[in-house]
């Protein structure tokens, strides 16, 4: 069964110079292992194809039962030099959670 990820998380976004900050929570403490193991840096990087220059790198925080990721080459260069409507990268958050993962029979 397909879900996007508004329905089992919350995110944040925000810049870092030239690298977007995305947060991903998730919203009951049983999702946190099906984050882990259904957003990748991989998965992530494909979702952002074409929006995103660099890596992706995914860190885990187990404690806050959430993933941050960093979205290299993802503003253009950075907030104040930036040309992009969203120089400082707010909707990356609001992209993630429309990505769509298997989620096993959970609601």
């Amino acid at each position: 069964m397909k879900r996007r990820l508004i329905e089992l998380a919350h995110a944040r976004s925000g810049d870092k110079g030239d690298t977007a900050n995305v947060g991903l929570i998730a919203k009951k403490p049983a999702f946190y292992p099906i984050l882990v193991k259904q957003v990748t840096a991989a998965r992530v990087a494909r979702h952002f194809k074409g929006m995103i220059t660099g890596p992706v790198e995914r860190f885990e925080l187990p404690n806050l039962n959430a993933l941050n990721f960093l979205l290299h080459g993802a503003l253009d260069g950075g907030g104040t030099i930036s040309l992009k409507t969203d120089a400082q990268g707010k909707v990356f958050s609001t992209a993630l959670l429309r990505m769509a993962i298997d989620v096993k029979g959970r609601k």
